[in-house]
């Protein structure tokens, strides 16, 4: 490893002003005494060829390597020339690299989110069973490849028809939000959506009057606030909870790691997001 080296590396979503992927890269870096920056990469969903041109820059090694986040999990794959087994399964990617001269596409979304759930899980003794999963984007597709192996898995979404397409990554059923009232006990629900996100903190994908599963663990993708508002109904409901801040540090560690090598210092990152 070239301890000379300045690495280049970044972002690639929209909008992306809540994100704290900056910090967590660039302790990441600091922390092994690398050189190098972690940057942000807005490109709008419509603009094909700014996204052409950011994976450019990735091919003739100006960049080292890139994450993706919403709109271009999906998008990004006519432009990639190779996929890892699990962004192949998927059907998403958020990691991007170079190897032997081809542009990558991986997805760490999976084992970064089993890896900070299942011990919370374990704390909360919430056994495996019927898990809901909010949404049907490019992270429901991680979340529930995820949760295939173990759990019975169902996807609510606004159009159900785009939750078909879960079905063969392990979605056993597929439901509309409207139909949550009659959809039976979960022991795990997952929002996988952008509802609650900052700026627009006071959404929720929890339909209004429905209480939320009895003894479920509700689990908000969303971090950026801490506690969204569907974790503020889990709370009030005495409910076992966590935002995705966890899967944010796993997901990003194991990027780093296929990026540059070395091993991500999970305390520096803690230490720098407070």
């Amino acid at each position: 490893m070239n301890a000379e080296k300045n690495w280049s590396l970044g972002l690639l979503g929209y909008p992306l002003s809540h994100s704290r992927s900056p910090l967590i890269h660039n302790a990441a870096l600091r922390a092994l005494n690398l050189g190098g920056e972690y940057r942000l990469y807005p490109v709008a969903p419509q603009d094909q060829a700014g996204l052409q041109a950011l994976l450019g820059r990735l091919r003739q090694a100006e960049l080292d390597g890139l994450n993706i986040t919403i709109p271009h999990k999906q998008a990004v794959f006519g432009e990639i020339d190779r996929l890892t087994p699990t962004a192949q399964a998927v059907g998403a990617v958020n990691t991007l690299f170079m190897q032997a001269g081809e542009l990558w596409g991986d997805n760490t979304d999976v084992p970064g989110f089993l890896a900070d759930l299942t011990p919370r899980l374990a704390q909360a003794a919430i056994p495996a069973g019927r898990a809901l999963v909010l949404g049907a984007g490019g992270s429901a597709r991680a979340v529930v490849y995820a949760l295939a192996d173990g759990w019975q898995v169902s996807v609510a979404a606004r159009r159900p028809e785009q939750a078909e397409a879960l079905r063969p990554l392990g979605a056993q059923q597929v439901l509309g939000f409207n139909d949550l009232s009659a959809a039976g006990s979960f022991n795990l629900v997952v929002n996988t959506t952008p509802l609650g996100m900052h700026p627009n903190t006071a959404g929720s994908p929890w339909p209004d009057g429905l209480p939320l599963p009895a003894g479920a663990f509700i689990y908000d993708l969303v971090y950026n606030p801490a506690e969204t508002t569907l974790l503020l109904q889990a709370r009030q409901s005495g409910l076992a909870y966590a935002n995705g801040l966890g899967m944010l540090v796993e997901q990003a560690a194991l990027a780093f790691e296929r990026w540059t090598g070395l091993a991500a210092s999970r305390p520096a990152i803690y230490a720098a997001l407070g």
